[in-house]
């Protein structure tokens, strides 16, 4: 081979090397575009509502649109990791079934919509009380260690979807 043609593939190698890295790279910023949706609109909401919770029954429901205000905040965020994750193209299919039964039964719960705010039965209240107890039993709670990892959380909104739907039956 001529020196003009080693350097040309020298070059060659080179380009291609830098475009598997800006790939590479690519994936990484959306993936971690995709945690970071879950993990602060969902994760850190669920400890959010947990405390919200607890502070209601301590001080006897004097403000319940707090809860169920934060409830609604939930919902849309589950959605909104969803569909972030799915034009990515991160989400797993587990995780997105666990995110769409976990939505569905937290839907089930009362929760405000846009300039309405619901009122809540004793039954509710009891209801988010024992949610409460559902979310600190798997490790979302305040003033409880929470991981940022998109791994720890996905199995946490597991186990909470199958507390969830044991009180179903």
């Amino acid at each position: 081979m001529s020196k003009k043609r080693k350097l040309i593939f020298r070059i060659l190698i080179g380009v291609n090397i830098l475009l598997i890295a800006i790939v590479i790279w690519g994936f990484i910023k959306m993936n971690f575009v995709k945690e970071q949706v879950l993990l602060t609109e969902v994760q850190y909401n669920l400890v959010e509502l947990e405390g919200l919770i607890a502070h209601q029954s301590e001080n006897n429901w004097s403000e319940p649109n707090l809860v169920t205000t934060e409830l609604r905040d939930i919902l849309e965020g589950i959605s909104l990791g969803i569909t972030t994750g799915e034009q990515l193209g991160t989400l797993s299919n587990s995780d997105k079934q666990t995110l769409n039964r976990l939505y569905s039964k937290l839907h089930q719960y009362p929760n405000d919509e846009l300039y309405r705010f619901v009122d809540l039965t004793e039954d509710d209240k009891k209801n988010f009380e024992q949610l409460r107890e559902m979310l600190r039993d798997v490790g979302l709670g305040l003033n409880m260690s929470i991981s940022s990892s998109m791994d720890s959380f996905m199995k946490q909104a597991e186990e909470l979807e199958e507390k969830l739907h044991s009180t179903d039956e």
